[in-house]
Protein backbone atom coordinates (compact mmCIF):
# COMPACT_ATOMS: atom_id res chain seq x y z
CA UNK A 1 0.00 0.00 0.00
CA UNK A 2 1.52 3.51 -0.96
CA UNK A 3 0.95 6.17 1.50
CA UNK A 4 -1.82 8.74 -0.79
CA UNK A 5 0.21 11.88 -2.31
CA UNK A 6 -2.64 14.07 -0.88
CA UNK A 7 -1.24 12.83 2.68
CA UNK A 8 1.83 13.07 1.81
CA UNK A 9 1.66 16.65 0.25
CA UNK A 10 -0.19 17.72 3.40
CA UNK A 11 2.37 16.96 5.59
CA UNK A 12 4.93 18.37 4.02
CA UNK A 13 3.04 21.30 3.89
CA UNK A 14 2.43 21.39 7.14
CA UNK A 15 6.56 20.42 7.86
CA UNK A 16 5.57 17.12 9.98
CA UNK A 17 6.56 14.73 7.31
CA UNK A 18 8.92 12.90 9.71
CA UNK A 19 5.69 11.18 10.81
CA UNK A 20 5.88 9.17 7.90
CA UNK A 21 9.91 8.40 8.17
CA UNK A 22 8.49 4.40 9.17
CA UNK A 23 6.61 4.11 6.06
CA UNK A 24 8.47 1.52 4.23
CA UNK A 25 8.53 -0.53 7.36
CA UNK A 26 5.15 -0.98 7.96
CA UNK A 27 2.78 -3.68 7.19
CA UNK A 28 -0.39 -3.18 5.36
CA UNK A 29 -2.19 -3.28 8.73
CA UNK A 30 -0.24 -0.75 10.35
CA UNK A 31 -0.30 1.20 7.46
CA UNK A 32 -3.80 1.24 6.43
CA UNK A 33 -4.01 2.38 10.88
CA UNK A 34 -1.17 5.40 10.53
CA UNK A 35 -3.11 6.42 7.19
CA UNK A 36 -6.58 6.69 9.01
CA UNK A 37 -5.30 8.83 11.88
CA UNK A 38 -3.65 10.78 9.54
CA UNK A 39 -6.37 11.55 7.41
CA UNK A 40 -8.18 13.25 10.45
CA UNK A 41 -5.49 15.95 10.39
CA UNK A 42 -6.02 19.11 8.66
CA UNK A 43 -3.19 20.19 7.23
CA UNK A 44 -3.23 23.71 8.03
CA UNK A 45 -4.63 23.33 11.57
CA UNK A 46 -1.56 20.60 12.12
CA UNK A 47 1.05 23.13 11.33
CA UNK A 48 -0.67 25.69 13.30
CA UNK A 49 -0.93 23.69 16.23
CA UNK A 50 3.05 22.47 15.99
CA UNK A 51 4.01 26.25 15.50
CA UNK A 52 1.87 27.51 18.63
CA UNK A 53 3.13 24.63 20.55
CA UNK A 54 6.57 25.59 19.84
CA UNK A 55 6.21 28.74 20.48
CA UNK A 56 4.59 28.49 23.89
CA UNK A 57 6.69 26.09 25.12
CA UNK A 58 9.94 28.98 24.41
CA UNK A 59 7.14 31.44 26.47
CA UNK A 60 7.01 29.57 29.42
CA UNK A 61 10.29 28.93 29.46
CA UNK A 62 11.05 32.79 30.96
CA UNK A 63 9.86 33.90 33.83
CA UNK A 64 6.34 33.89 34.40
CA UNK A 65 3.94 37.28 33.76
CA UNK A 66 3.17 38.99 36.98
CA UNK A 67 -0.69 40.18 37.51
CA UNK A 68 -0.02 41.36 40.37
CA UNK A 69 -1.02 45.15 39.52
CA UNK A 70 -3.78 44.17 37.67
CA UNK A 71 -5.73 41.79 39.88
CA UNK A 72 -8.54 42.90 41.58
CA UNK A 73 -10.83 40.25 43.85
CA UNK A 74 -14.59 39.39 42.97
CA UNK A 75 -16.72 42.43 44.10
CA UNK A 76 -18.64 41.21 47.29
CA UNK A 77 -21.65 42.10 45.88
CA UNK A 78 -21.29 38.87 43.34
CA UNK A 79 -20.34 36.02 45.87
CA UNK A 80 -22.24 34.03 47.85
CA UNK A 81 -21.03 32.00 50.62
CA UNK A 82 -21.95 29.04 52.89
CA UNK A 83 -20.45 30.04 55.88
CA UNK A 84 -20.83 34.18 55.46
CA UNK A 85 -24.34 34.54 53.62
CA UNK A 86 -27.31 34.50 56.06
CA UNK A 87 -29.42 31.55 56.88
CA UNK A 88 -32.04 32.95 55.31
CA UNK A 89 -30.17 33.63 51.85
CA UNK A 90 -29.09 30.07 52.10
CA UNK A 91 -32.71 28.83 52.88
CA UNK A 92 -34.03 30.87 49.45
CA UNK A 93 -31.28 29.36 47.52
CA UNK A 94 -31.85 26.01 48.14
CA UNK A 95 -35.37 25.97 47.71
CA UNK A 96 -35.02 27.84 44.07
CA UNK A 97 -32.47 24.81 43.17
CA UNK A 98 -35.09 22.25 44.20
CA UNK A 99 -37.33 24.18 41.96
CA UNK A 100 -35.10 24.50 39.36
CA UNK A 101 -34.45 20.58 39.53
CA UNK A 102 -37.80 19.33 40.15
CA UNK A 103 -38.73 21.23 36.78
CA UNK A 104 -35.77 18.85 35.07
CA UNK A 105 -34.13 22.36 34.03
CA UNK A 106 -30.73 21.56 35.45
CA UNK A 107 -27.91 18.78 33.74
CA UNK A 108 -24.81 17.90 35.17
CA UNK A 109 -21.94 17.47 33.13
CA UNK A 110 -19.08 15.03 33.71
CA UNK A 111 -15.30 15.72 33.04
CA UNK A 112 -13.70 12.69 32.25
CA UNK A 113 -11.42 12.57 29.75
CA UNK A 114 -8.07 12.11 31.92
CA UNK A 115 -6.45 8.99 32.09
CA UNK A 116 -5.17 8.13 35.72
CA UNK A 117 -1.34 8.17 34.86
CA UNK A 118 -0.72 9.84 38.07
CA UNK A 119 -2.00 7.84 40.10
CA UNK A 120 -0.34 5.19 38.82
CA UNK A 121 -3.18 3.06 36.47
CA UNK A 122 -4.38 2.80 32.81
CA UNK A 123 -8.21 3.20 33.26
CA UNK A 124 -10.37 5.85 33.93
CA UNK A 125 -10.22 8.05 37.35
CA UNK A 126 -13.83 7.37 37.96
CA UNK A 127 -13.18 3.40 38.15
CA UNK A 128 -10.87 4.29 41.00
CA UNK A 129 -11.75 2.53 44.62
CA UNK A 130 -9.73 4.79 46.93
CA UNK A 131 -10.53 1.59 48.95
CA UNK A 132 -13.35 2.13 51.06
CA UNK A 133 -15.16 -0.05 53.53
CA UNK A 134 -18.17 -0.67 50.63
CA UNK A 135 -15.15 -1.00 47.86
CA UNK A 136 -17.43 1.83 45.59
CA UNK A 137 -15.55 3.32 42.62
CA UNK A 138 -15.73 7.17 42.38
CA UNK A 139 -18.37 6.85 39.20
CA UNK A 140 -20.68 4.92 41.49
CA UNK A 141 -20.70 7.38 45.02
CA UNK A 142 -21.65 9.86 42.17
CA UNK A 143 -24.15 8.07 40.47
CA UNK A 144 -25.82 7.12 43.57
CA UNK A 145 -25.86 11.16 45.35
CA UNK A 146 -27.70 11.78 41.87
CA UNK A 147 -30.32 9.06 42.48
CA UNK A 148 -30.57 10.57 46.32
CA UNK A 149 -31.26 14.16 44.69
CA UNK A 150 -33.84 13.18 42.40
CA UNK A 151 -35.59 11.09 45.28
CA UNK A 152 -35.62 13.66 47.41
CA UNK A 153 -36.81 16.25 44.84
CA UNK A 154 -39.58 13.80 44.21
CA UNK A 155 -40.49 13.84 47.90
CA UNK A 156 -40.48 17.53 47.78
CA UNK A 157 -42.50 18.14 45.14
CA UNK A 158 -44.17 14.88 44.80
CA UNK A 159 -42.75 14.39 40.87
CA UNK A 160 -40.18 12.26 39.57
CA UNK A 161 -37.47 14.52 38.31
CA UNK A 162 -34.32 13.23 36.09
CA UNK A 163 -31.35 15.59 36.59
CA UNK A 164 -30.22 15.23 33.04
CA UNK A 165 -26.62 15.10 32.90
CA UNK A 166 -23.15 15.15 31.40
CA UNK A 167 -22.19 12.74 34.40
CA UNK A 168 -22.24 9.39 35.68
CA UNK A 169 -25.95 10.31 35.48
CA UNK A 170 -26.21 11.56 32.06
CA UNK A 171 -23.85 13.73 29.77
CA UNK A 172 -20.25 12.11 30.58
CA UNK A 173 -17.56 14.14 28.43
CA UNK A 174 -14.43 11.27 27.83
CA UNK A 175 -11.61 11.16 25.27
CA UNK A 176 -10.27 8.49 23.02
CA UNK A 177 -8.48 6.52 26.76
CA UNK A 178 -11.01 7.31 28.55
CA UNK A 179 -14.56 6.27 26.51
CA UNK A 180 -14.53 2.65 25.82
CA UNK A 181 -13.61 1.72 29.31
CA UNK A 182 -16.29 4.11 30.68
CA UNK A 183 -19.04 3.11 28.78
CA UNK A 184 -18.31 -0.68 29.47
CA UNK A 185 -17.91 -0.15 32.95
CA UNK A 186 -21.56 1.72 33.18
CA UNK A 187 -22.73 -1.26 31.15
CA UNK A 188 -21.56 -3.72 33.56
CA UNK A 189 -23.29 -1.95 37.01
CA UNK A 190 -26.37 -1.41 34.80
CA UNK A 191 -25.59 2.29 34.92
CA UNK A 192 -25.85 2.29 38.37
CA UNK A 193 -29.75 2.48 38.79
CA UNK A 194 -30.05 5.28 36.34
CA UNK A 195 -31.78 5.45 33.29
CA UNK A 196 -29.25 4.61 30.31
CA UNK A 197 -31.24 6.83 28.32
CA UNK A 198 -30.09 9.82 30.89
CA UNK A 199 -26.48 8.75 30.42
CA UNK A 200 -24.69 10.42 27.36
CA UNK A 201 -21.46 9.66 26.64
CA UNK A 202 -19.38 11.96 24.14
CA UNK A 203 -15.79 12.02 23.00
CA UNK A 204 -13.23 15.24 23.40
CA UNK A 205 -10.96 16.20 20.69
CA UNK A 206 -7.60 14.63 20.51
CA UNK A 207 -4.41 16.80 19.44
CA UNK A 208 -0.91 15.86 19.00
CA UNK A 209 1.97 15.90 21.37
CA UNK A 210 4.91 18.01 19.80
CA UNK A 211 8.59 17.91 20.59
CA UNK A 212 10.69 21.10 21.57
CA UNK A 213 11.56 21.09 18.14
CA UNK A 214 8.21 21.94 16.53
CA UNK A 215 8.19 18.34 15.35
CA UNK A 216 4.59 16.28 16.53
CA UNK A 217 5.88 12.92 17.61
CA UNK A 218 5.75 9.52 16.64
CA UNK A 219 4.74 7.01 19.55
CA UNK A 220 4.96 4.04 17.38
CA UNK A 221 6.09 3.64 14.18
CA UNK A 222 2.43 3.66 13.02
CA UNK A 223 0.77 6.19 15.61
CA UNK A 224 1.08 9.58 16.50
CA UNK A 225 1.68 10.33 19.99
CA UNK A 226 -2.11 12.14 21.35
CA UNK A 227 -3.83 13.68 23.98
CA UNK A 228 -6.79 15.17 25.06
CA UNK A 229 -7.71 19.18 24.34
CA UNK A 230 -7.96 19.35 27.90
CA UNK A 231 -11.03 20.08 30.37
CA UNK A 232 -11.47 23.47 27.97
CA UNK A 233 -12.18 20.86 24.78
CA UNK A 234 -15.40 20.61 26.26
CA UNK A 235 -17.02 23.59 24.45
CA UNK A 236 -15.48 22.40 20.79
CA UNK A 237 -16.67 18.39 21.87
CA UNK A 238 -20.62 19.72 22.54
CA UNK A 239 -20.81 21.51 19.01
CA UNK A 240 -18.67 18.31 17.39
CA UNK A 241 -21.64 15.59 19.28
CA UNK A 242 -24.78 18.12 19.48
CA UNK A 243 -24.74 17.96 22.82
CA UNK A 244 -26.59 20.79 23.09
CA UNK A 245 -29.23 19.89 21.17
CA UNK A 246 -29.89 17.08 23.20
CA UNK A 247 -29.74 19.52 26.25
CA UNK A 248 -32.61 21.72 24.63
CA UNK A 249 -34.46 18.54 23.20
CA UNK A 250 -34.21 17.68 27.37
CA UNK A 251 -35.75 21.49 28.55
CA UNK A 252 -32.52 22.06 30.24
CA UNK A 253 -31.77 25.81 30.43
CA UNK A 254 -28.82 25.66 33.58
CA UNK A 255 -25.65 23.18 33.89
CA UNK A 256 -23.41 22.02 36.33
CA UNK A 257 -20.16 21.18 35.63
CA UNK A 258 -17.75 19.26 37.75
CA UNK A 259 -14.60 17.50 37.09
CA UNK A 260 -14.36 13.56 38.23
CA UNK A 261 -11.59 13.52 40.99
CA UNK A 262 -13.33 15.11 43.37
CA UNK A 263 -15.01 12.76 45.75
CA UNK A 264 -17.22 14.65 47.68
CA UNK A 265 -18.94 16.48 45.06
CA UNK A 266 -22.17 17.91 45.22
CA UNK A 267 -23.43 17.28 41.72
CA UNK A 268 -26.46 19.28 40.85
CA UNK A 269 -26.09 21.18 44.20
CA UNK A 270 -29.53 23.34 45.01
CA UNK A 271 -27.38 25.82 47.13
CA UNK A 272 -25.39 26.62 44.25
CA UNK A 273 -27.63 26.29 41.74
CA UNK A 274 -30.33 28.10 43.49
CA UNK A 275 -27.58 31.12 44.21
CA UNK A 276 -26.42 31.04 40.33
CA UNK A 277 -30.00 31.53 38.74
CA UNK A 278 -31.21 33.81 41.44
CA UNK A 279 -28.25 36.10 40.60
CA UNK A 280 -29.44 36.06 37.02
CA UNK A 281 -25.89 34.57 36.21
CA UNK A 282 -24.57 32.84 33.13
CA UNK A 283 -21.38 32.05 34.55
CA UNK A 284 -20.66 30.90 38.08
CA UNK A 285 -18.00 28.80 40.43
CA UNK A 286 -17.71 27.44 43.08
CA UNK A 287 -14.32 28.15 45.48
CA UNK A 288 -12.85 27.22 48.65
CA UNK A 289 -10.62 29.57 50.76
CA UNK A 290 -7.02 28.23 50.61
CA UNK A 291 -5.31 26.69 53.37
CA UNK A 292 -2.45 29.38 53.65
CA UNK A 293 -1.71 32.09 51.59
CA UNK A 294 0.88 30.38 49.07
CA UNK A 295 -1.12 27.22 48.75
CA UNK A 296 -0.21 26.56 44.99
CA UNK A 297 -3.94 26.80 43.92
CA UNK A 298 -5.37 28.97 40.98
CA UNK A 299 -7.68 31.94 42.17
CA UNK A 300 -10.74 33.42 40.97
CA UNK A 301 -10.26 37.04 40.19
CA UNK A 302 -10.82 40.24 37.98
CA UNK A 303 -7.86 40.68 35.79
CA UNK A 304 -7.93 43.80 34.05
CA UNK A 305 -11.89 44.19 35.14
CA UNK A 306 -12.17 40.51 33.23
CA UNK A 307 -12.75 37.54 35.17
CA UNK A 308 -10.31 34.79 34.84
CA UNK A 309 -8.09 32.28 37.55
CA UNK A 310 -4.94 33.74 38.01
CA UNK A 311 -2.18 30.81 38.61
CA UNK A 312 -0.14 30.76 42.07
CA UNK A 313 3.14 31.27 39.75
CA UNK A 314 1.60 34.44 38.36
CA UNK A 315 1.68 36.33 41.68
CA UNK A 316 3.96 37.38 44.15
CA UNK A 317 4.15 35.68 47.37
CA UNK A 318 3.31 39.57 48.58
CA UNK A 319 0.26 39.39 46.81
CA UNK A 320 -0.79 36.15 47.83
CA UNK A 321 0.00 37.01 51.89
CA UNK A 322 -2.32 40.62 50.85
CA UNK A 323 -5.26 41.04 53.61
CA UNK A 324 -8.32 42.69 53.97
CA UNK A 325 -9.19 45.00 56.96
CA UNK A 326 -10.98 42.41 58.65
CA UNK A 327 -7.73 40.14 58.66
CA UNK A 328 -9.07 37.88 55.44
CA UNK A 329 -6.68 36.89 52.73
CA UNK A 330 -7.53 39.16 49.57
CA UNK A 331 -7.06 36.44 47.33
CA UNK A 332 -8.83 34.02 48.98
CA UNK A 333 -10.89 32.16 45.99
CA UNK A 334 -9.49 28.82 45.50
CA UNK A 335 -10.62 27.35 42.25
CA UNK A 336 -11.39 23.73 42.12
CA UNK A 337 -13.43 22.83 38.65
CA UNK A 338 -16.89 23.16 40.27
CA UNK A 339 -18.67 25.41 37.56
CA UNK A 340 -22.34 26.93 36.96
CA UNK A 341 -23.21 27.68 33.10
CA UNK A 342 -26.86 28.71 31.46
CA UNK A 343 -27.41 26.91 28.43
CA UNK A 344 -27.28 30.06 26.65
CA UNK A 345 -23.95 30.24 27.76
CA UNK A 346 -22.71 27.17 26.46
CA UNK A 347 -23.93 27.66 23.10
CA UNK A 348 -22.49 30.99 22.53
CA UNK A 349 -19.08 29.53 23.65
CA UNK A 350 -20.00 26.41 21.46
CA UNK A 351 -20.23 28.57 18.73
CA UNK A 352 -17.55 31.86 17.57
CA UNK A 353 -16.17 32.58 21.21
CA UNK A 354 -14.50 29.20 21.87
CA UNK A 355 -11.88 29.86 18.91
CA UNK A 356 -10.63 33.04 20.88
CA UNK A 357 -9.55 30.38 23.76
CA UNK A 358 -5.70 30.37 24.15
CA UNK A 359 -4.32 27.35 24.81
CA UNK A 360 -2.15 26.09 27.98
CA UNK A 361 1.23 24.51 27.78
CA UNK A 362 2.19 20.94 29.36
CA UNK A 363 5.20 19.77 29.61
CA UNK A 364 5.26 15.84 29.97
CA UNK A 365 7.04 12.66 29.52
CA UNK A 366 6.19 11.31 26.13
CA UNK A 367 7.11 8.03 25.16
CA UNK A 368 8.33 7.99 21.53
CA UNK A 369 10.50 6.14 18.81
CA UNK A 370 13.82 6.96 18.61
CA UNK A 371 15.26 7.50 14.96
CA UNK A 372 16.66 3.77 14.72
CA UNK A 373 12.39 2.96 15.18
CA UNK A 374 13.25 1.81 19.16
CA UNK A 375 10.62 2.81 21.51
CA UNK A 376 11.52 5.30 24.42
CA UNK A 377 9.70 6.09 27.62
CA UNK A 378 12.04 9.11 28.83
CA UNK A 379 12.62 9.72 32.08
CA UNK A 380 12.68 13.68 31.83
CA UNK A 381 9.53 16.10 29.58
CA UNK A 382 10.16 15.53 26.36
CA UNK A 383 7.33 16.67 24.64
CA UNK A 384 4.82 19.42 24.56
CA UNK A 385 1.34 18.57 24.80
CA UNK A 386 -1.49 21.65 24.51
CA UNK A 387 -4.86 22.26 26.79
CA UNK A 388 -7.25 24.52 26.99
CA UNK A 389 -8.75 25.29 30.44
CA UNK A 390 -12.74 24.80 31.33
CA UNK A 391 -12.60 27.87 33.12
CA UNK A 392 -10.96 30.00 30.67
CA UNK A 393 -14.76 30.77 29.65
CA UNK A 394 -14.89 32.91 32.50
CA UNK A 395 -13.89 36.30 30.76
CA UNK A 396 -17.46 36.07 28.52
CA UNK A 397 -19.50 35.76 31.31
CA UNK A 398 -21.94 38.77 31.11
CA UNK A 399 -22.88 38.06 34.86
CA UNK A 400 -20.29 35.86 36.94
CA UNK A 401 -20.82 34.78 40.44
CA UNK A 402 -18.51 33.03 42.28
CA UNK A 403 -20.08 30.78 45.96
CA UNK A 404 -17.45 29.37 48.53
CA UNK A 405 -17.78 26.26 50.29
CA UNK A 406 -16.10 24.89 53.00
CA UNK A 407 -13.08 22.37 51.64
CA UNK A 408 -13.71 19.88 54.21
CA UNK A 409 -16.96 19.02 53.06
CA UNK A 410 -16.83 19.29 48.87
CA UNK A 411 -13.48 19.32 48.11
CA UNK A 412 -11.15 16.43 47.92
CA UNK A 413 -9.43 15.87 44.41
CA UNK A 414 -8.31 12.12 43.50
CA UNK A 415 -5.08 12.98 41.56
CA UNK A 416 -1.59 11.32 42.39
CA UNK A 417 -0.59 7.67 44.05
CA UNK A 418 0.27 7.43 47.53
CA UNK A 419 3.81 8.03 47.68
CA UNK A 420 2.50 11.99 47.20
CA UNK A 421 2.18 14.53 49.84
CA UNK A 422 -1.56 15.14 48.64
CA UNK A 423 -4.68 14.46 46.81
CA UNK A 424 -4.14 10.85 47.05
CA UNK A 425 -6.29 8.25 47.23
CA UNK A 426 -5.71 8.20 51.16
CA UNK A 427 -6.83 11.95 51.85
CA UNK A 428 -9.80 10.72 49.55
CA UNK A 429 -10.49 8.38 51.66
CA UNK A 430 -10.46 10.10 54.64
CA UNK A 431 -11.99 12.96 53.75
CA UNK A 432 -15.24 10.83 52.83
CA UNK A 433 -14.48 8.99 56.32
CA UNK A 434 -14.35 12.13 57.96
CA UNK A 435 -17.37 13.93 56.20
CA UNK A 436 -19.75 10.93 57.18
CA UNK A 437 -18.42 10.68 60.98
CA UNK A 438 -19.31 14.04 61.74
CA UNK A 439 -22.89 13.56 59.64
CA UNK A 440 -23.46 10.16 62.59
CA UNK A 441 -22.55 12.32 65.09
CA UNK A 442 -24.59 15.54 64.59
CA UNK A 443 -27.49 12.86 64.22
CA UNK A 444 -26.67 12.01 67.53
CA UNK A 445 -24.79 8.41 67.12
CA UNK A 446 -22.58 6.76 69.78
CA UNK A 447 -19.68 4.70 68.41
CA UNK A 448 -18.18 1.86 70.12
CA UNK A 449 -14.99 -0.02 69.62
CA UNK A 450 -15.32 -4.01 69.10
CA UNK A 451 -15.41 -4.70 72.92
CA UNK A 452 -18.21 -2.05 73.25
CA UNK A 453 -16.47 0.78 74.76
CA UNK A 454 -17.12 4.15 74.03
CA UNK A 455 -14.96 5.79 70.97
CA UNK A 456 -14.04 9.36 72.01
CA UNK A 457 -14.89 11.99 69.98
CA UNK A 458 -12.50 13.97 67.96
CA UNK A 459 -11.79 16.47 65.71
CA UNK A 460 -11.51 16.58 62.20
CA UNK A 461 -8.00 16.19 60.10
CA UNK A 462 -8.26 14.68 57.18
CA UNK A 463 -5.16 14.99 56.02
CA UNK A 464 -2.97 13.48 58.91
CA UNK A 465 -5.49 10.35 59.58
CA UNK A 466 -8.39 8.59 59.65
CA UNK A 467 -11.31 9.21 61.87
CA UNK A 468 -11.28 7.64 65.33
CA UNK A 469 -14.31 5.55 64.13
CA UNK A 470 -14.77 4.50 60.41
CA UNK A 471 -18.50 5.05 59.32
CA UNK A 472 -19.96 4.82 55.70
CA UNK A 473 -23.14 6.84 55.11
CA UNK A 474 -24.34 5.44 51.50
CA UNK A 475 -25.49 8.47 48.96
CA UNK A 476 -28.82 6.48 48.94
CA UNK A 477 -29.39 7.32 51.86
CA UNK A 478 -28.48 10.31 52.34
CA UNK A 479 -27.25 13.16 49.87
CA UNK A 480 -25.23 15.76 52.02
CA UNK A 481 -26.37 14.32 55.95
CA UNK A 482 -30.10 15.04 55.58
CA UNK A 483 -32.34 12.09 56.98
CA UNK A 484 -29.83 10.34 59.22
CA UNK A 485 -31.83 11.32 62.72
CA UNK A 486 -34.31 8.39 62.87
CA UNK A 487 -31.76 6.10 61.75
CA UNK A 488 -28.79 7.22 64.08
CA UNK A 489 -30.16 9.06 66.76
CA UNK A 490 -28.99 7.65 70.38
CA UNK A 491 -27.94 4.23 68.55
CA UNK A 492 -24.22 2.74 69.55
CA UNK A 493 -22.60 1.85 66.77
CA UNK A 494 -19.72 -0.68 66.08
CA UNK A 495 -17.17 0.72 63.45
CA UNK A 496 -16.18 0.37 61.24
CA UNK A 497 -20.02 0.46 60.25
CA UNK A 498 -21.68 0.60 56.88
CA UNK A 499 -25.58 2.32 56.21
CA UNK A 500 -26.54 1.50 52.90
CA UNK A 501 -29.76 0.34 51.68
CA UNK A 502 -30.30 -3.14 51.16
CA UNK A 503 -29.09 -5.14 48.04
CA UNK A 504 -31.93 -6.89 45.94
Amino acid sequence: MECEPGIRRRLQEAGQEQLLRFWDELGSGERAALLAELKLLDGRELREHCGRAREAYVRESRSPQRLDERMRPVPPEFVGSVRKSRPEELEAWEEEGYRQISQNRVAVLLLAGGQGTRLGVTYPKGMYNVELPSRKTLYQVQAERILRLQQLVGEKYSTRCTVPCLAPPRYIMTSEFTLNPTQEFFEKHNFFGIDRADVVMFEQRMLPAVGFDGKAILERKDKVAMAPDGNGGLYRALADHRVLEDMEARGISSVHVYCVDNILVKMADPVFVGFCVSKGADCGAKVVAKSYPLEPVGVVCQVDGIYQVVEYSEISPETAEKRNPDGSLTYNAGNICNHFFTLDFLKDMAGTLEQRLGYHVAIKKVPYVDEEGNLVKPTRPNGIKMEKFVFDVFQFARNFVAFEVEREEEFSPLKNADTADKDTPTTARRSLLWQHYRWALKAGAKFTDANGRAIAEKSSDPEAEDPPAVCEISPLISYFGEGLDARLNNQDISSPFILDVPRV
